[in-house]
């Protein structure tokens, strides 16, 4: 337990962002499920409609620190492939 007001503050602080952080990865989880969804009912319209507010969301993930930017380039590669190839039947 915290001795001192700073570290008192600090958990307070930490609870904070702890859930703003949990819901900026809900609301990712989220989006990613539902366009995998449009993608594996091969539903062309949707999934390209769905690409862009993913990739927008992602990209943000990465500015708010939720996941890295690395692994939101292999997200936004392989979401993007897979609709690519939708697209293409």
């Amino acid at each position: 337990m915290a001795n001192h007001k700073s570290a008192e503050k600090r958990i307070r602080q930490n609870e904070k962002r702890r859930e703003i952080n949990r819901s900026n990865r809900g609301k990712l989880r989220t989006q990613i499920k539902k366009l995998r969804t449009a993608i594996g009912a091969a539903d062309s319209k949707t999934s390209t409609e769905l690409l862009g507010e993913t990739v927008s969301l992602i990209d943000k993930s990465v500015n708010k620190g939720v996941i890295h930017r690395n692994t939101a380039a292999r997200y936004k590669a392989r979401l993007t492939k897979h609709v690519s190839a939708i697209a293409q039947q």
